[in-house]
């Protein structure tokens, strides 16, 4: 019993603590300046989303919405970013996934 435990809690931590991980994002109050004065500079149209998705960390965006490069310094990891009523929102390219919400 105790070796099946371990199995399970080995698994969960392999698989779900990795995807935890994955979508937690620290963004230091510098950071957020530097991508605040980007999304300015390179204003976009914000955008509405489908009725059936809420804005928050950890959901995955549809495809219908259409992400923008963000090129800002400084960042350990490559974003793109979404203007939803008015607050700027990091999404990882790969899964579509929010890991960020500026407000």
């Amino acid at each position: 019993m105790k070796a099946l435990l371990t199995a399970t809690v080995t698994a969960f931590l392999l698989t779900g603590g990795a995807g935890y991980a994955q979508t937690t994002v620290v963004i230091s109050p510098e950071q957020e300046t530097v991508i605040r004065e980007y999304v300015v500079e390179h204003q976009v149209e914000p955008v509405a989303p489908p009725a059936d998705v809420t804005i928050e960390v950890g959901t995955t965006l549809p495809d219908t919405i259409e992400l923008h490069p963000l090129e800002a310094p400084d960042l350990e990891a490559e974003y793109r970013y979404v203007v939803v009523d008015g607050r700027t929102v990091l999404v990882e390219p790969e899964t579509r996934r929010i890991v960020h919400i500026i407000q």
